[in-house]
């Protein structure tokens, strides 16, 4: 069993930067894929950026140019870098592990992008 956790949300003001946590713990079966999605109120989950063992990366066209995925390997963390955010990226934002064929979601984690 794989638990995943998200950090690193919080308020942040428009133009802000804010850089989320995902730890995962548990069985380290590779190959993993790690990858960032969030929900606004009334809308669709989107897909932000996802990253693999071998920083294999790809971003979605929510946040492109304004994200970087990143991998800590020594604490089973990968990072999501966001910058010049705006009110629309006002979302719940979570963390996906795939290894192998079974896939982990954390609870999710808040981020309020206001003045």
């Amino acid at each position: 069993q794989v638990r995943v956790v998200e950090s690193g949300g919080g308020l942040v003001h428009p133009g802000g930067s804010l850089r989320l946590s995902c730890a995962a713990s548990g069985s380290n079966f590779s190959p993993t894929i790690t990858g960032w999605y969030r929900e606004a109120p009334g809308k669709q989950r989107e897909f932000v950026a996802q990253t693999t063992d071998f920083d294999d990366i790809i971003y979605g066209k929510s946040m492109e140019g304004r994200v970087a995925i990143f991998r800590a390997n020594a604490e089973n963390t990968v990072y999501l870098q966001m910058i010049s955010l705006k009110p629309d990226d006002t979302a719940v934002y979570s963390c996906r592990v795939q290894r192998g064929s079974s896939v982990y979601w954390g609870q999710g984690i808040q981020v309020t992008v206001s003045s």
